[in-house]
């Protein structure tokens, strides 16, 4: 039990006994430690020094454990709280795990118990420190446009963003829906000589055929039905610019054909029309499909491919740079909190290590959209476990939906820890282990007990 740095833990409780055994193994661990004999002396010790931790006791005589915990989360929002209460107080241990803190230990407990449970309180306050200089970090953060990211998949994307926006050539981005193409082609045309006429874009799957064909092309008054007036076309607006064509593979085999064309000779003619109009336009395509496999089913062209694919960019999943998670959440945070007028400024460590967990099958959308939901819902200063949108999804599924042994293990003890109310001996005497292995177990899964 070796922190990394020097943790402060006070130990709030009116038994003397409990106080110098707890403060004697804590000692000798390596933590700085105080004590407490009851409320009124903990919040006066708290006026004059900063906890990371506390231990606090739930039944004491003035003020019980709950109101103490009420008053020190009133100004100590970072401070890791244990509870620490007999059997027939698990009720009031309940509630204050909902008022704020970390968890409870049930008494009499193991010290075995008591640190691993100060372990996790550790990684917790080193989590809340990250977060703190996250945000400090924030406003000079690695980005690029509007993409932020410090991973080295990221960076490297970024200077391929730099070298590929000098030229002309037609660039196709590919990857998961939700990974941010728009934003790569944005930030390609941004650092190209074209920065300074339109970027010009369409999603080529939110249209009919007929309807994309008019989009992309425009039409003259009288062409169809309810072609009551001529209009431009998305390749006219894009001249001098950049033309950008999201979701190509969903195009149709015809409109494949005469895009063709229109990239051969930057020459078309609107719907309906008879005059030849030419545009001197920039395309990047995007898609999240495989195109290979499109054309090995006959739905997409070869020589189309051919010709979008000049240059190749791949956006990675977000599951891929899990380091690049905490920095977009402060990212999203900082957006939605300005938008909504909401004084909410931090993540909680919990919510933060469920979303390094998370397998964000929507990758940097869904994340912006969790972080926009948990600002809205949110009470407080900061982002809870409670406000996120998601169950934490498994990063250990196999090809085909079926989970690794590992997964399934992991399940099987998060289940079990669940339903015994975090009882370490009841949930070894389940899973029919000794305590050493379950917390072994726990600790290579990153379970709370």
């Amino acid at each position: 039990m070796l922190p990394h740095k020097k943790i402060n833990i006070l130990v709030v409780d009116d038994e003397l006994s409990i106080r110098e055994s707890l403060s004697g193994w804590l000692k000798r661990g390596g933590y700085l430690v105080e004590t407490a004999a009851d409320g009124l002396t903990a919040l006066a010790k708290n006026r004059e020094n900063h906890y990371d931790i506390m231990l606090i006791d739930v039944k004491m005589p003035e003020m019980d454990g709950l109101t103490l915990l009420k008053k020190i989360k009133e100004t100590e929002v970072e401070t890791a709280i244990l509870m620490m209460t007999a059997y027939g107080d698990i009720h009031d241990a309940v509630e204050a795990i909902k008022q704020g803190a970390y968890d409870y230990l049930l008494k009499p407990f193991e010290l075995e118990e008591l640190n691993f449970t100060i372990d996790k309180m550790v990684q917790m306050q080193n989590l809340a420190m990250e977060n703190l200089i996250l945000k400090e970090r924030l406003a000079n953060v690695t980005r690029f446009e509007n993409l932020v990211g410090q991973s080295p998949v990221m960076l490297k994307l970024f200077e391929t963003i730099v070298d590929v926006a000098q030229s002309d050539s037609t660039i196709l981005i590919t990857g998961e829906t939700g990974t941010g193409k728009e934003l790569v082609a944005r930030a390609i045309h941004m650092q190209s000589p074209r920065c300074y006429a339109p970027f010009i874009a369409i999603n080529c799957g939110a249209f009919t055929e007929q309807l994309l064909e008019s989009e992309i092309f425009g039409h003259e008054k009288g062409a169809f039905t309810d072609a009551k007036y001529t209009k431009k076309g998305r390749l006219e607006m894009a001249n001098a610019g950049t033309l950008f064509l999201d979701e190509v593979g969903d195009i149709s085999m015809k409109m494949q054909i005469d895009l063709l064309r229109v990239l051969e000779t930057h020459e078309f003619t609107r719907v309906g029309g008879t005059a030849t109009l030419h545009s001197n336009f920039r395309v990047i395509a995007a898609t999240n499909q495989d195109l290979q496999e499109s054309i090995r089913r006959k739905s997409f062209r070869q020589d189309l491919f051919y010709r979008l694919n000049v240059i190749h960019l791949q956006v990675p999943p977000l599951r891929e740079r899990p380091e690049d998670i905490p920095l977009l959440a402060q990212h999203f945070l900082r957006r939605y909190a300005t938008e909504t007028k909401k004084k909410i400024d931090s993540i909680n460590p919990r919510a933060l290590e469920a979303m390094q967990q998370y397998s964000w099958p929507g990758n940097v959308r869904e994340l912006e959209n969790a972080i926009e939901r948990a600002v809205v819902v949110g009470k407080g200063r900061q982002i809870k476990l409670s406000d996120l949108p998601f169950a934490a999804a498994p990063r250990g599924m196999m090809e085909g939906g079926e989970l690794s042994l590992d997964e399934l293990e992991r399940q099987h003890i998060a289940r079990i820890l669940a339903t015994k109310g975090g009882n370490l001996s009841n949930v070894a005497r389940v899973l029919r282990i000794n305590r050493s292995t379950l917390y072994e177990k726990i600790k290579k899964y990153g379970l709370t007990p």
